[in-house]
């Protein structure tokens, strides 16, 4: 039994499904907004003060490649164990380093999640990352050995909508946070 079933029981495969396609989305657009612009990702990289000077360019070109060999394993159940692992380290990976510039009272820096908004660090994007992690262990639980219909399939597609959705929101609040707190004890 893999690691990470053990504590879940077998569940419907659209949860299943649905938690594998929502977070290969998530982090095959991640990877592709890295890959758009990577001297602003090895900013934010090199922002975080956690790596050698000289393993920032290698590392920075790394990652989204990584996310997208994730995101592309969550997809297919023959792989999804795998996928899923990988993800798994990723966001632990991530939130290590966004709790550690928080000890260290480095909230104002971007997060370097992707994208053109500024992201700061925050709590907030902790929680993201726990929601995140939280959905990838399911995607890696075992399924019911039931047979999948055609309405399975439409359940997975609005599921997967829905969670994209939510994800998009939340970021979206992330990163207008700080702003609304600056207007918010403004005089």
């Amino acid at each position: 039994m893999d690691a990470l079933t053990v504590l879940l029981p077998a569940i419907d495969p659209v949860l299943t499904h649905s938690a594998a396609a929502f977070v290969g989305t998530v982090l095959l657009i991640a990877a592709i907004e890295k890959l758009r612009d990577p001297d602003a990702f090895r900013d934010a990289v090199e922002n975080y003060q956690v790596l050698p000077g000289a393993v920032v360019p290698a590392f920075a070109r790394a990652v989204p490649l990584l996310e997208l060999l994730a995101g592309v394993m969550l997809l297919p159940v023959a792989s999804r164990q795998a996928g899923a692992g990988l993800a798994l380290a990723l966001w632990l990976m991530f939130t290590a380093a966004i709790v550690l510039n928080l000890r260290r009272g480095r909230d104002r820096i971007d997060c370097g999640c992707g994208g053109s908004a500024h992201t700061p660090l925050g709590k907030g994007l902790v929680l993201r990352n726990v929601a995140l992690m939280l959905a990838t262990w399911v995607a890696a639980a075992p399924m019911l050995g039931r047979s999948t219909v055609w309405l399975d399939i439409v359940a997975v597609g609005f599921a997967t909508l829905f969670l994209l959705g939510l994800h998009f929101l939340a970021n979206t609040m992330l990163s207008h946070q700080s702003r609304l707190l600056d207007l918010r004890n403004s005089p």
